[in-house]
C-alpha cells in the first residue's frame, strides 16, 4: 500500500496566478532585475571607490571595473540558476517525505491537518467535514502540507534560464553605471577624482530610484523603499572605499 511519492505535476506546481502582476510574472521578474542589478551596481562601486583611492590610473579603474562587471555578471547569473534548482530538490524531498508519512502515519497527519485549520478558527463539525475532505485526495492532502505546515511553494521549472540570464544580465548593467563617469576621464573632461564624485551621487540616486520602483509595482512606502536600498548600497560601497584607503599604492 505505501508507495515512494513522486511530484504529480500539476497539483504541486504553482504558476504564475502566485506572482505579483499580470500574466508573465512581472514580480518574479521585478526580483530578478533588482537582485542582478543591485548586485553588480553596489560591488563595482565599492570596487571602483577602492581603486580610485588607491591609484589615479584611469586604466586601473577601468580594468578592475569591467573584470568585476563581467565575472559577477556570470556568477550572478550562475547562483540564479543552482539556487533555483536547489529550491526546487529541497521541495520535492519534503514531498517525499510527506507523502511517506501518510502512507506510514496517516492519524498523525490526519490530526496535522486537523490542528492547521483549527488555528485557522474552524471547529466542529465545519473543522471535520474540511479534514475529511482534504485527507480523502492524497494528492490535496500533500499539497496542504506543504503550503500550510512547511510554507513551501513549489519552483516551476519551466523559464529557469531565463531568470538566470535576465538576473546575469541585470547584474551587467548594475555594473556598468558606477564606470560611466569615467569614460570622460580619457577625453580631458573629467578628472579621476571627479568622476568618483560624480559616480557616488549617480549610484545613489539609481539606488533609491530601483527602491522607490519596487515599492511602487510591488508593496510598500517607496520613500522607505527607496532608502533602505540606498542605505545598503552606500554603506557598502563605502566598505570598498576605506580597503582602497588602506591599501592606497603611492604612484600608481
Amino acid at each position: 500500500m505505501a508507495q515512494e511519492a513522486e511530484p504529480k505535476g500539476p497539483p504541486f506546481e504553482i504558476g504564475d496566478e502566485h506572482e505579483h502582476g499580470t500574466p508573465g510574472s512581472i514580480g518574479r521578474r521585478l526580483r530578478d532585475i533588482i537582485l542582478g542589478g543591485q548586485d553588480g551596481l553596489v560591488n563595482v562601486l565599492g570596487l571602483v571607490l577602492g581603486v580610485a583611492a588607491a591609484t589615479q590610473s584611469v586604466r586601473v579603474i577601468f580594468v578592475a571595473g569591467l573584470a568585476a562587471t563581467f565575472s559577477e555578471s556570470i556568477a550572478m547569473g550562475g547562483v540564479a540558476y543552482t539556487s533555483a534548482l536547489a529550491d526546487r530538490d529541497y521541495y520535492l524531498s519534503q514531498v517525499a517525505r510527506e507523502a511517506r508519512e501518510i502512507d506510514e502515519v496517516p492519524e498523525k497527519e490526519r490530526e496535522e491537518v486537523r490542528e492547521i485549520f483549527r488555528a485557522k478558527g474552524l471547529k466542529g463539525e465545519l473543522l471535520e467535514r474540511v479534514v475529511q475532505e482534504i485527507t480523502s485526495d492524497r494528492d490535496t492532502w500533500i499539497q496542504v502540507m506543504m503550503s500550510d505546515e512547511l510554507h513551501l511553494s513549489p519552483v516551476v521549472e519551466k523559464g529557469l534560464v531565463g531568470r538566470a540570464l535576465l538576473t546575469g544580465v541585470s547584474t551587467f548593467i548594475g555594473s556598468l553605471i558606477p564606470l560611466i563617469p569615467f569614460v570622460l576621464v580619457p577625453l580631458g573632461v573629467l578628472s579621476v577624482g571627479t568622476a568618483t564624485l560624480i559616480a557616488l551621487p549617480l549610484c545613489a540616486a539609481v539606488l533609491f530610484g530601483v527602491g522607490a520602483y519596487k515599492a511602487v509595482t510591488l508593496v510598500g512606502d517607496w520613500r522607505i523603499s527607496g532608502l533602505e536600498m540606498l542605505v545598503i548600497g552606500m554603506v557598502s560601497a563605502f566598505a570598498g572605499y576605506l580597503i582602497g584607503r588602506l591599501l592606497k599604492v603611492s604612484g600608481a
